[in-house]
């Protein structure tokens, strides 16, 4: 269900065109539609779209946007990287809500996932489709051809969003060799990322260890074995 415009499409632009030209500063577009506080940040925030996107960008949407998790983090690693403020990139992006980029910095800072997220949850809980190399090739174009539209291509060809965006994902790293079903064959280190050599590492180096450790447990049996032989042969015979 779409939210209910606190002011009009035409107040929104009225007001951009009036800051824009300068013809009234913020403060007194504010007064004149009775805003409250921090009123003046707002009426910015329209100039601002309305400058980077046009008239439609202050347009009440029907819906909630969707954003996928690599468009949240580019959205924050720009800020963080001092390319833009919060109000910058709501502009540029024509995100609605500047409490929603904060909330992804937020996350992020505190090394929390970044989800995808869209209003329309159906898609995340679809069964996943078994497919031929050559389909998956088929939707990854589609894809890929239509901005990335992961939840539009699953609903076309039947499958989840998952595996969508996994194809997409490994297609753009590898191409067609990374929509080979490679289930149940382990990967070479050539394949793998440094996390993963290194967690294979890590198996790697425990099992070594544990067969140390196995391996030093039979010497101290078998020395230990060795010392009561000795102790035994060398000791005179008390019945003579």
């Amino acid at each position: 269900m779409g939210r209910k415009a606190k002011y009009t499409f035409g107040q929104k632009i009225k007001a951009s065109g009036d800051y824009l030209s300068g013809k009234k500063s913020a403060k007194e577009i504010a007064q004149e539609l009775s805003m409250g506080k921090r009123s003046e940040a707002q009426v910015r925030k329209w100039a601002k779209m309305y400058q980077a996107h046009g008239p439609d960008a202050l347009k009440e949407k029907d819906h909630n946007a969707s954003y996928s998790k690599e468009f949240k983090r580019k959205v924050v690693e720009e800020y963080l990287s001092g390319a833009g403020s919060v109000i910058d990139l709501q502009a540029k992006y024509g995100i609605r809500s500047s409490t929603q980029i904060r909330k992804w910095i937020s996350k992020y800072n505190s090394h929390k996932e970044l989800r995808d997220y869209d209003p329309h949850p159906e898609v995340y809980v679809a069964m996943a489709k078994k497919t031929t190399q050559e389909e998956r090739k088929e939707i990854v174009q589609y894809c890929l051809n239509n901005h990335k539209d992961y939840k539009g291509t699953a609903s076309k060809y039947g499958c989840s969003y998952s595996q969508v965006y996994g194809w997409v994902r490994n297609y753009e790293k590898k191409g067609m060799e990374g929509l080979e079903d490679r289930r149940g064959r382990r990967k070479t280190e050539e394949e793998l990322d440094e996390l993963e050599l290194a967690k294979r590492r890590i198996k790697q180096l425990e099992h070594e260890l544990l067969l140390k450790e196995r391996e030093n447990e039979l010497l101290k049996k078998a020395e230990e074995f060795e010392r009561r032989w000795l102790t035994d042969f060398q000791e005179p015979d008390k019945s003579q």
